[in-house]
């Protein structure tokens, strides 16, 4: 089963918890909040290897982080995002 990750990424940010950029989706990961990670295709690569240093599924999304940031319905770059709490969406059968 594919999931849309563009439309269950939608539905997690109105029906879920999503942590967006790239400080707080540290945060949530060091706090143990954060159940997937997606990143932009051009996130900066010391993120990238923070965010890897956890063990928690990563979700690289095909857009860059101005696409991303459209999707999450934001007027602002997005170079990562935690989720914490899928909601209704299907986000977390990404992986």
């Amino acid at each position: 089963m594919t999931v849309d990750v563009e439309k269950a990424l939608r539905k997690a940010m109105k029906t879920g918890k999503v942590f967006l950029g790239s400080k707080r989706t540290i945060k949530a990961l060091k706090n143990g909040e954060a159940k997937l990670v997606i990143v932009a295709a051009n996130c900066p690569e010391e993120v990238r290897l923070k965010i890897q240093s956890f063990d928690v599924p990563i979700v690289e999304f095909k857009g860059t982080n101005m696409e991303l940031g459209a999707v999450c319905g934001k007027p602002f770059s997005v170079a990562a995002l935690a989720i914490a709490d899928a909601g209704e969406s299907e986000i977390l059968n990404v992986m």
